[in-house]
């Protein structure tokens, strides 16, 4: 057992991995909770896949709509559609065709974490990543402190059980957790240079811009993405972990 705030010191210390000690020798399944979290926790990944001519599929699980749930001018439809088009926005700039952007609709803050519905989810994982040749899922590391980024990190796991692929994690929240809560958690894996990718991620994150809380602006409790995190993720490196 150790603190979040000595997890993250060793997860900056991690050595400098490739793209293919990360993602193996094919391609690979990124499974996003929300719309924005591919870009935050992989933008560079996509970037660096895409460029090297391995482009990855990216499955966002969650339909976005817990956001601004309170919003009178985006109602539950609208917002659903808008979260939509920004992550199409988002990885495009990264270099992903849309035929490679999949949308499991789950209901924002409602992912299942067992029952039928996750073994659907856990047995479309697995068929994508075999038609795609998926070497690798990547999915949110299990820490981080949101329900759907768990169910994300569960289905991923069970997936890549069945699909006979690795498991890689990826921190999003786990960034933010103060510094001397206990995890139980260790660091392996490899930081990505991404320097070459950094600013189309840059470029993708902002195509997020209804999380930047400017664009909705009738609901006092919306969501916005907090300046911390996006400080995290201006870093030129990105964190990939082993199970």
């Amino acid at each position: 057992m150790i603190n979040a705030g000595e997890l993250r010191q060793r997860w900056r210390a991690l050595p400098i991995g490739t793209l293919d000690d990360v993602i193996g020798g094919g391609t690979c399944l990124i499974l996003a909770p929300h719309p924005d979290d591919e870009s935050l926790g992989c933008g560079g990944l996509i970037a660096a896949c895409c460029a090297a001519g391995r482009p990855p599929v990216v499955v966002i699980l969650t339909d976005g709509s817990g956001s601004h749930a309170g919003s009178r001018e985006y109602p539950k439809a609208r917002l659903i559609a808008l979260r939509a088009a920004e992550v199409t926005e988002a990885v495009g700039i990264l270099g992903l065709p849309s035929d490679r952007l999949m949308f499991l609709h789950q209901p924002d803050t409602q992912a299942p974490h067992a029952g039928p519905a996750f073994d659907a989810i856990v047995d479309l994982l697995a068929d994508y990543a075999a038609v795609f040749g998926c070497s690798t899922i990547l999915v949110p590391w299990l820490g981080d402190p949101h329900c759907d980024h768990v169910a994300a990190a569960l289905v991923g796991s069970a997936a890549s059980h069945i699909a006979r692929v690795r498991y890689v994690a990826y921190p999003v929240w786990g960034w933010m957790l103060p510094n001397m809560q206990p995890v139980e958690a260790d660091a392996h894996g490899w930081r990505l240079d991404v320097t070459p990718y950094l600013a189309a991620k840059q470029r993708a994150i902002a195509a997020h811009a209804s999380q930047y809380g400017e664009v909705i602006t009738d609901d006092p409790n919306g969501f916005h993405l907090p300046r911390a995190l996006l400080e995290v993720f201006a870093s030129p490196y990105e964190v990939f972990l082993l199970s």
